[in-house]
């Protein structure tokens, strides 16, 4: 199949926008506005600033992806969980493998040509395209004074959710603000030329944009940066991931966190590693909580966290990644899948471990992680999900349903991926591997000091777990050799957070490491005993339900 864009739904993306402005005071609906004539457009003193602000609003709530209700949030999410469960990283989790089976298609590799997830995933981006390119439209006729700083942040947005597209789907429409997208072809350019129309605009933008907003979450030109080091690694533009990354780094604006749990602590939200964030709120009864991710809080006894649906839980197989050797360093050579790591595990293990999932017997948030936690222990094991998740004791949670709810942000590109992406281009370009190895270091450094039973909540017992993480030395350290480490500090690192399959896509491994995942797991979880998957499942057609409504145009 080929890629498409319906008609209909582009005409419902083009209002949303517009939708979520009116919405305060209209009381037309957006599908009576789908079958009104035209009335015009607003003139250019009729845009004043609450107009635009309002525009700006609607673009990046995008991000959200929640526009018209849960399920798209929940099955094509812009966090990305749902392709972390195409990797060798998570389990599907929940009630069993009927329950959001078109996530266990995913998860397994057998994925139908309706597949409701990668409807949403579509049905999504190009909602938030489009908002992006009206809201374009808007300010560059307005008469803002501030015009060309707002247009930079929504190219920025626009960019990333292009990206977020084209490195999923084989082939996408692409049109601007200035194009009719009821004419964009799906053949009309080819994948190199989007991801230069891409690059273009964050280029352009990160010269534009200042340093700081003066409206927390709102993009500066270091999030265009992060974007484009992003961009250009999945296409190995080496010396472009260096240089971009290396603007973040020398800003002096991020660090990485003095602790791992900072990441869930919602005073450090927008701070330390925070480059680009979803911003969250309970506020307005709770509309802009983390709709994308949930179904991923655990179920937790005694209803901590009202009895979530325990979505999205870490493999056995990355739980074993965290092993060390004596020298507290990760297993390279490819066999730490050989040894299951169980809460009574003997050897070592990297504390990031019990920051990222919850084991039997171990710390979770304070409390302890049972059985009772799990809600199909027989399917899908323990393992739940910790990162998305606050303190149960914190009054910024949200009690009952939305069930472990907060105004946690949730961050898309943290500083510590832009470390390790500069890592990874020096020594893909097999330069400086000193520098690359300091870099790792740095990261491992802080995994090391993490390991502080009296920061609460408590996440780790080293009476339980013999934590060791140590720095890599110098001797040996080649350009295979820190090629396996920096691409094993980045699943260990980022572990949960929507980067594993993505970073397997762009390595080129993808189909070698899920088929052998899928063998050595079948004898945990015997659902993957048929699982197998081939190079031309890597990319997504466009949803079936788009080429059948496009009009001939993507046949």
């Amino acid at each position: 199949m080929k890629s498409s864009y319906i008609t209909s739904k582009l005409r419902r993306a083009v209002l949303a926008g517009a939708c979520a402005v009116l919405a305060a005071g209209a009381m037309t609906s957006c599908d009576d506005m789908l079958d009104m004539k035209p009335q015009g457009q607003f003139t250019a003193s009729q845009l004043d600033d609450e107009s635009i602000e309002g525009l700006m609003a609607a673009a990046y709530a995008g991000l959200q992806s929640h526009f018209f209700g849960n399920n798209e949030a929940f099955a094509g999410p812009i966090t990305n969980w749902i392709f972390d469960v195409r990797s060798d990283d998570a389990y599907k989790g929940g009630g069993g493998v009927s329950m959001e089976g078109n996530i266990h298609q995913l998860e397994v590799s057998n994925i139908q040509s309706d597949n409701v997830s990668i409807f949403n995933k579509w049905q999504n981006n190009f909602y938030a395209v489009s908002r992006c390119n009206k809201a374009i439209q808007a300010v560059t006729n307005s008469e803002a004074s501030d015009k060309e700083n707002l247009i930079a942040q929504l190219k920025t947005l626009r960019a990333y959710f292009y990206f977020d597209l084209i490195r999923i789907f084989d082939r996408i429409p692409y049109f601007t603000e200035n194009d009719n997208p009821n004419e964009a072809r799906y053949d009309q350019y080819t994948r190199d030329e989007i991801f230069g129309f891409i690059k273009s605009d964050l280029a352009d933008a990160y010269k534009v944009l200042p340093e700081t907003q003066s409206q927390v979450g709102r993009f500066n030109k270091y999030v265009a940066a992060a974007i484009h080091a992003k961009v250009s690694a999945f296409t190995s533009s080496w010396s472009e991931v260096e240089q971009y990354a290396d603007y973040v780094i020398s800003s002096g604006r991020y660090r990485l966190y003095q602790n791992f749990l900072d990441m869930s602590k919602i005073e450090f939200n927008n701070q330390y590693e925070s480059v680009m964030a979803i911003q969250f709120s309970t506020a307005n009864n709770n509309a802009n909580i983390n709709w994308c991710n949930l179904l991923n809080t655990t179920y937790s006894a005694g209803n901590l966290y009202g009895n979530g649906d325990d979505f999205f839980l870490a493999s056995q197989n990355l739980v074993n990644a965290f092993r060390t050797d004596d020298n507290g360093l990760p297993i390279l050579d490819g066999t730490f899948n050989d040894v299951k790591v169980t809460t009574n595990y003997p050897g070592n293990v990297d504390p990031r471990l019990d920051f990222t999932v919850g084991r039997i017997g171990m710390p979770f948030r304070g409390y302890t992680y049972t059985m009772e936690w799990t809600r199909a222990y027989d399917v899908y094991g323990e393992y739940s999900g910790k990162k998305g998740l606050i303190d149960p004791n914190s009054p910024d949670m949200v009690q009952g349903f939305p069930w472990g709810a907060s105004p946690l942000n949730f961050i898309l590109i943290r500083y510590a991926d832009i470390v390790l992406l500069k890592a990874e281009a020096l020594i893909e370009q097999n330069k400086q591997l000193g520098d690359a190895r300091e870099l790792i270091n740095s990261v491992r450094r802080k995994a090391a000091r993490s390991v502080d039973p009296s920061y609460t909540p408590v996440d780790c017992n080293p009476n339980i777990a013999s934590y060791y993480v140590a720095e890599y030395p110098a001797e040996g350290w080649n350009q295979d050799y820190a090629r396996r480490a920096v691409r094993m500090e980045r699943r260990l690192e980022l572990a949960m957070e929507g980067n594993r399959w993505f970073d397997l896509v762009r390595w080129g491994n993808v189909v070698e490491t899920m088929n052998e995942y899928f063998r050595t797991e079948s004898l945990l979880r015997p659902y993957y005993e048929s699982a197998t998957m081939t190079a031309d499942e890597t990319y997504f057609p466009v949803p079936l339900s788009e080429v059948e409504n496009a009009g001939g145009l993507y046949n």
